[in-house]
């Protein structure tokens, strides 16, 4: 088989379900990146580490109309309000569910620009989300107020030294990796094309070199936010050292609005992909083999495992696909141990070497394609579009028992049945190698003792599925989690969800206290704010 035909990535996964493809979260998302949920009543309140709604904050007096004319005329970059023609476009989110209405969308071009941007919503009580590639599942990056977008903010500037790379909080992932890509250097990251950095870091960020370099947020160096009085700090081991910390893995839109970050950088290795395919009857064989294999593998060994849907014919697709940062003997060798578990022979098998920014491309499902044409339609030359999705995800952290496993396949067999006319399924991203090295309480991200990340999601034929069909998804994903609920816990707020019960708990575990102090100290009025974001102290 021709190395053209490799590993598969989270938007060919779902575009193999049968749908349009989904984002990976992300804020910045969705990661994903998120500030306030135009969907959550203020008004009413709820304990935040509870439910899914938060007290009003306090964000300055109000002074009736903002005077948005002001406000354009202060900003490098520009404003759009509504009724103008650019409105439309600006006010949209990647995920086609969400319809948010925001008051203004500010396009800063500047850090100052952002500054303005934070002054004139307090001055004028106006509510304010912070927006990078607008990937948040559930539409944290806009809320009624001003959207502060920094995607104007997109330079990626490699170090003398080599090790380090300064990249504007707006960089589209598939921008940054091609332009250290020049430089012979990456950083890991995640597989979705068009996510904006700050949300992947800000959360964690997972991707194909995680385990040999790394999750995107223990690769920050130093970074540049405004925070809730309207300055801008450089935040590093050295200054700052608790914000620099909370933004670690603490979330997007929780503490203020990055408007750039100084990322350690890796030599591109040799890349090998490799795709394994089983029959359906051997998902559970499968996915046991693929669970107890994970853990021993070699840092440099990046896999997941994909149960999806085959839509109205019934039963499902299996495959596990991956990343070797080496070479191609080293990765069949590594391989090896999990063909022997299965003991089943795979239908198709491909193992091979790839250039480093093909590689990219395939896995960001743009096999084919320029990196100008792997963008949305926005950006000059894009051919991507956007997706209506919906999604859950919980961490694994040991094998799981049998009638566990059946319970999930059972799921994916059940969800054109269920939820007729979408796809979907479940993946299973592995964890471990150097991203378990780093102790839970070394970063904001405290998930390092994960087997791997489940992630149960349904994409929509229609941008606008009717009421009756998202509500049964989401039953859908419910039903799903809950099957693993025995045998995992806590969420991955990157791929951030508005129905999750006691949601910061899931988050941020054991680090929800550190990062609530922190809060109280940077943002103590709860300016940023929105439905799912970082509580201040009780």
């Amino acid at each position: 088989m021709p190395a053209t035909d490799p590993a598969m990535g989270r938007r060919a996964f779902l575009r193999r379900a049968g749908t349009a493809s989904a984002a990976v979260g992300a804020t910045a998302l969705v990661g994903v990146t998120g500030a306030c949920a135009s969907a959550v009543n203020p008004s009413r309140s709820k304990d935040a580490s509870k439910g899914t709604t938060r007290r009003p904050g306090r964000s300055g007096p109000a002074a009736g109309h903002p005077r948005w004319s002001v406000l354009a005329g202060m900003l490098s970059g520009s404003l759009v309000l509504p009724g103008e023609a650019a409105y439309a476009d600006s006010a949209l989110l990647y995920n086609e569910v969400l319809s948010p209405s925001p008051a203004a969308v500010a396009y800063c071009a500047t850090a100052v620009d952002v500054q303005r941007c934070v002054a004139f919503a307090r001055a004028h009580g106006v509510r304010v989300a912070a927006r990078s590639g607008g990937h948040s599942y559930a539409g944290y990056s806009s809320c009624p107020g001003l959207v502060v977008d920094v995607s104007s903010l997109n330079r990626v500037v490699v170090a003398t030294d080599g090790r380090h790379a300064t990249v504007g909080a707006g960089a589209q992932l598939i921008d940054v990796y091609s332009a250290l890509a020049s430089a012979g250097l990456l950083v890991p990251g995640g597989s979705c094309p068009t996510v904006g950095i700050a949300g992947l870091a800000l959360g964690g960020g997972i991707g194909v070199f995680a385990r040999a370099y790394g999750m995107t947020c223990d690769n920050i160096a130093a970074l540049d936010i405004v925070t809730a009085e309207g300055s801008l700090r450089t935040c590093s081991p050295h200054s700052h050292s608790d914000l620099y910390w909370a933004s670690q893995g603490g979330g997007g839109g929780n503490f203020g609005v990055v408007t750039s970050f100084t990322f350690t950088v890796h030599p591109i290795p040799a890349v090998t992909l490799f795709t394994l395919e089983w029959p359906w009857g051997a998902a559970a064989s499968v996915l046991e083999a693929w669970l107890r294999w994970m853990p021993g593998t070699p840092h440099e060994l990046w896999s997941n495992c994909q149960l999806a849907s085959n839509g109205a014919s019934g039963g499902g697709f299996l495959k596990v696909t991956g990343v070797f940062a080496g070479p191609t003997s080293a990765c069949a060798s590594a391989l090896a141990p999990l063909l022997a578990a299965v003991g089943a022979a795979p239908t198709y098998q491909f193992v091979g070497p790839e250039d480093y920014m093909r590689a990219v491309l395939i896995e960001a499902g743009c096999e084919g394609m320029t990196v100008a044409q792997c963008h949305l339609p926005r950006n000059p030359g894009g051919t991507l579009s956007r997706s209506a999705f919906s999604a859950k995800s919980t961490f694994v952290n040991a094998p799981i028992p049998v009638a566990g496993s059946m319970a999930l396949i059972d799921a994916v067999d059940a969800l054109a049945a269920d939820v007729p006319g979408v796809g979907g399924g479940i993946v299973f991203d592995g964890y471990g190698g150097v991203i378990n090295q780093v102790p839970a309480a070394g970063t904001a991200f405290v998930h390092r003792d994960a087997i791997a990340c489940a992630q149960y999601s349904v994409s929509y034929a229609s941008a606008m599925p009717a009421p009756s069909v998202v509500a049964a998804a989401r039953n859908w994903l419910g039903q799903t989690q809950s099957a693993l609920a025995p045998y995992a816990r806590g969420s991955y707020q990157n791929y951030i969800d508005p129905t999750l019960p006691d949601w910061a708990q899931a988050y941020y575990g054991s680090n929800l206290p550190r990062l609530r102090k922190v809060k109280g100290v940077y943002d103590p009025d709860d300016f940023f704010r929105f439905a799912q974001s970082v509580p201040l102290p009780a």
